[in-house]
């Protein structure tokens, strides 16, 4: 994928249709987001995750990472996926989804439009009120084949949101970033098959697997990271 780390798209490129156009930039962003910024600057996808997309194949997909400020400052949106799905039943996740052919490019813009329009289909956003700064390498989920793009967004206009579809999601929620650093909080996860990942007990949920990672990477290399208990571990089940 081309950086976009601070590039303008026009129309051709958010797809056809879309009648969008996008800017990604990180210019106007609120101080304490610039170490975040930083980091998507620089950052190379080993330091993200130890599942890298394959050289060929995958499902093209782009996930909205979106940092607002609420009433106990910095946050994160989030949704809760409806417990009667057959995937990932229950599990938190950032807003996102496959990419449509619709959505243009997968080397270019795709992703971006890809993360606006899933939020607001999930989540009821206006994707209008969000800065899209910066779009992270490409990772892997091998359990669904996905290769996904991480889309850092902040959300300069703030709008309702709630689960636009309960079959699908069974609710949308905001973090403060307080509680993802709170070492109170910060537990691991052991799963069935093996995998050992880092995890977080915030609003009555277990954030875990792809999004806590993620969350866990952008933390520690913000700067934001307070050691935490990693002895403290959480079992999963296959279910999971």
């Amino acid at each position: 994928m081309r950086s976009a780390r601070e590039q303008q798209y026009g129309k051709e490129d958010a797809g056809e249709g879309s009648g969008r156009e996008a800017v990604v930039t990180a210019e106007g962003l609120p101080e304490w987001l610039a170490p975040v910024a930083r980091v998507a600057a620089t950052i190379e996808p080993p330091q993200l995750s130890r599942f890298l997309p394959p050289e060929d194949g995958g499902r093209q997909s782009a996930v909205l990472i979106l940092f607002g400020h609420g009433p106990r400052g910095p946050e994160l949106l989030l949704m809760e996926r409806a417990g009667t799905l057959r995937s990932h039943a229950g599990q938190p996740s950032f807003p996102g989804g496959a990419l449509d052919p619709e959505d243009g490019d997968p080397e270019g813009f795709g992703p971006v439009q890809a993360a606006l329009r899933e939020a607001e289909e999930e989540t009821g956003l206006d994707p209008s009120g969000v800065q899209v700064f910066a779009v992270l390498p490409r990772l892997y989920i091998p359990v669904s084949g996905f290769v996904v793009t991480p889309v850092l967004g902040w959300w300069r206009r703030p709008s309702p949101v709630g689960a636009v579809d309960q079959a699908e999601t069974a609710r949308v929620f905001t973090v403060p970033v307080a509680d993802l650093t709170n070492p109170a909080h910060r537990v691991t996860t052991r799963h069935p098959s093996g995998h050992i990942g880092p995890a977080f007990l915030v609003e009555n949920a277990l954030v875990w697997g792809f999004t806590a990672g993620v969350i866990d990477r952008i933390l520690h290399y913000a700067g934001w990271e307070i050691p935490w208990d990693r002895d403290k571990a959480v079992p999963l089940d296959w279910r999971s």
